[in-house]
């Protein structure tokens, strides 16, 4: 059974991948495209600056994939690549989660797992370290501002699971709503914790476009609801379907 369900999500994990790419082609890169003209001009004004004082520019890296590239088949194999991903872990979640979200069917609990794991995995860490375009952040601090992204996200995976445990344990002394409301509270205080003991981060720099800066945040919003969205949806049938395969087997 889970073995079908996980063909399942990853045929639906590929095609939401596909939808994201599409809505990407036409929203996000664009947005992209003005961060790095920004970057380019930036570039054009420290060279010139150097040339000036008399000294050697630095040498430019090289270019391993073009723009064209990145924008295209890279752009399309990375949210395809994802997209089956997510497909595979929904899959997992939506088996473990069966008969354990109340009388909801499949496609009323494949939607609840898919905005809880799209405010789990993505919101809640965006919230603390927002997306940046690439042409945003000091290089030196890739490797430390991707550690503390993912762990973020790792402290918002662990403390929904927590919260959902808690919850569990308190439903049968002070009914659902009550052990909801509660082990919810106790998800909030862990996360605001966690957003206050944790370093910020903010290397935008101050002439930055605030607009393009929206724009690519929006972007990236956008891309994540559509791949969660999709996925969410488009299981909810496939998921009903399996179950009701293994029925009548």
């Amino acid at each position: 059974m889970v073995g079908n369900l996980l063909l399942r999500g990853f045929i639906v994990g590929i095609v939401a991948g596909l939808l994201a790419f599409a809505w990407a082609r036409f929203f996000a890169e664009p947005a992209v495209g003005q961060a790095i003209s920004f970057e380019s001009a930036q570039d054009e004004a420290k060279e010139a600056a150097a040339k000036a004082a008399g000294k050697e520019p630095e040498p430019e890296a090289p270019e391993i994939f073009s723009r064209a590239v990145q924008s295209g088949v890279g752009l399309l194999t990375g949210l395809v690549v994802i997209g089956a991903g997510i497909g595979c872990l929904f899959a997992i979640m939506f088996a473990f989660a069966g008969g354990r979200l109340g009388d909801l069917g499949p496609g009323p609990s494949s939607a609840v797992l898919a905005f809880l794991a799209f405010m789990t995995v993505y919101v809640i860490p965006a919230l603390k370290y927002p997306a940046n375009p690439p042409s945003v952040g000091q290089p030196d601090t890739i490797k430390y501002r991707t550690g503390l992204y993912f762990l973020m996200m790792a402290i918002s995976i662990a403390s929904t699971i927590g919260a959902w445990l808690l919850r569990r344990r308190l439903m049968p002394k002070f009914g659902s709503w009550n052990g909801s409301l509660m082990a919810f509270g106790a998800y909030l205080i862990v996360i605001a914790f966690f957003f206050i003991v944790l370093p910020g981060i903010n290397e935008v720099p101050a002439a930055f476009p605030a607009v393009t800066l929206y724009n690519f945040r929006l972007a990236s919003l956008s891309i994540q609801i559509i791949l969660w969205g999709s996925v969410g949806v488009m299981f909810g049938y496939a998921g009903a379907a399996a179950l009701a395969n293994k029925d009548r087997s």
